[in-house]
């Protein structure tokens, strides 16, 4: 029963049945793959019952069951590129998800049920909340919102014990979205997929006098007058992307963490607070590049596409090269093959847009950060955007002319910002391509002294500008080298052998 249970089998199964599925994708992390087969016979075993149970006129299809493994970009995300190897036309996520909109298939997605002490974690929130001023936001991580219930009536029990009838501060819990990814509802209100009681209806929190927060498929509404600011976040939940999510969005607020795990909770998180000094880094960085790649981290998040266009617009307003990459998850050993690229921009789902870049040979910034690198004139103000469906509504592009010099802090000084040719803003594919690659040849003839990586302006431009140019071959003697054949025959026994 811990099993069904944790797996949401009967769930899963109605789901598939309600719909008229008959090719289900599974999608399991690493960590849960070893129940993969488990899990697959207990839906089509659930099938089954609800087959016999509700039988229908006509003759349904066999339903044909897939394991997905090893997906293509990150386990939060749902792999639409792996479903449409088998035509699946739904997936079943299971384990930790961002629940980012999916572009053509639907998914039903299962967060798991982790262990969390409600009573422990209720004391610690009211130990801590009844002295600070500041009303409470309750934030957790999807494998938690199980125990919601059960962490509000502990909680109640706990402030009555302690503060008596009326409690020393105001609470407010976040809810999840939806469990259910339908890319059809964003295009009309028609062909709702079937599901569930406990799909939450945003409706209820657009009032005019609400304002509607959402992150990491968390959702809540908070007075129009009030500010996030004001709010004291207690996040439930491990020290992972979901949470490195929260604490830069609301970088402003007061943010302590409950570790369901060691049952202790957390007021320490000036390691993440870090990572922002890092990213303003990154920024300044990117800046001073001349040649940028687009580093393609998802192909199924909604709207992935229409970024970067506007990343690669950017760019070239910016008067730098865009190159665009499609290779599944980046790693040193992938980027390194192009070193021809000062910086990369990364577009990928909130939660695994921030790669650690220090292996890296260039920096890696997100869609966010590349908007206040190329365009001119943009400040950071503190605020930052992790969905890049937010950038795309919000945050035209609008790069300014570049009529001064600009201040680069790593140079120490100022540079002035080269714009690209007009043939290199006109022309596309190889014509643009011949001509770069023709004037970087007669540079470098004309002089001995190579062009550095700073200098170039194209990756033909750097390429031809290499130290090393491959094999020195002696073109003085056209006729090919002799050479001298050893022994021939097999390995164990060649023809010149004795015995």
């Amino acid at each position: 029963m811990e099993f069904e249970s944790n797996y949401d089998i009967s769930r899963v199964a109605d789901f598939i049945h309600s719909n008229n599925f008959t090719r289900v994708a599974l999608q399991f992390p690493d960590e849960m793959l070893k129940d993969s087969s488990r899990v697959a016979s207990a839906i089509r075993h659930k099938l089954c019952l609800l087959e016999d149970a509700k039988p229908s006129e006509e003759p349904r299809a066999a339903i044909k069951l897939y394991v997905m493994a090893d997906t293509t970009y990150g386990s939060c995300c749902v792999d639409e590129v792996g479903a449409a190897h088998v035509n699946a036309q739904c997936v079943i996520h299971y384990g930790h998800s961002c629940l980012s909109p999916t572009t053509t298939i639907p998914a039903l997605c299962i967060f798991g049920k982790a262990s969390i002490g409600a009573s422990s974690c209720a004391e610690s929130l009211c130990n801590y909340a009844s002295k600070r001023s500041k009303p409470v936001l309750v934030l957790f991580g999807l494998e938690y919102a199980h125990a919601l219930p059960a962490i509000g009536v502990a909680l109640t029990t706990e402030s009555m014990r302690s503060h008596g009838p009326k409690s020393g501060f105001e609470i407010h819990y976040a809810d999840v979205f939806s469990s259910v990814i339908n890319p059809e509802a964003a295009k009309t209100t028609k062909g709702q997929l079937k599901v569930n009681d406990n799909q939450y209806e945003s409706e209820c929190l657009t009032g005019k006098t609400h304002r509607e927060y959402r992150i990491g498929g968390l959702v809540w509404s908070l007075p129009e007058d009030h500010r996030m600011e004001d709010y004291l976040l207690f996040w439930i939940g491990a020290d992972d992307a979901a949470f490195s999510n929260v604490v830069i969005t609301f970088n402003s607020s007061e943010i302590v963490r409950y570790d369901a795990t060691e049952s202790c909770l957390m007021t320490d998180v000036s390691q993440q607070r870090k990572i922002l000094k890092r990213r303003y880094y990154l920024v300044e960085k990117a800046k001073d590049a001349n040649m940028v790649g687009i580093l393609i981290g998802t192909l199924g998040v909604a709207g992935y596409l229409h970024m970067i266009h506007q990343m690669k617009e950017l760019v070239t307003r910016a008067g730098k090269k865009a190159y665009t990459f499609v290779m599944g998850r980046p790693n040193p050993a992938k980027l390194a093959n192009f070193p021809e690229c000062d910086v990369f921009i990364y577009v990928s789902c909130a939660q695994t847009a921030l790669l650690d870049s220090k292996d890296f040979l260039a920096p890696i910034i997100t869609p966010f950060e590349a908007m206040l690198a190329y365009n001119r004139g943009s400040r950071w103000t503190g605020a930052y955007v992790m969905e890049f469906q937010d950038l795309i509504a919000s945050s035209p592009v609008e790069v300014k002319e570049q009529s001064e010099a600009r201040f680069s802090f790593l140079e120490g000084g100022y540079v002035e910002e080269s714009e690209l040719q007009g043939d290199d803003k006109d022309k596309e594919g190889v014509l643009s391509l011949v001509n770069i690659t023709q004037k970087a040849l007669q540079l470098r003839n004309k002089d001995t002294q190579l062009i550095s990586s700073k200098s170039a302006k194209s990756g033909a431009e750097f390429f031809a500008a290499r130290t090393f140019q491959g094999l020195d071959l002696h073109y003085e003697n056209a006729t090919p080298e002799p050479f001298l054949i050893g022994r021939s025959g097999k390995a164990s026994a060649y023809e010149d052998e004795q015995n």
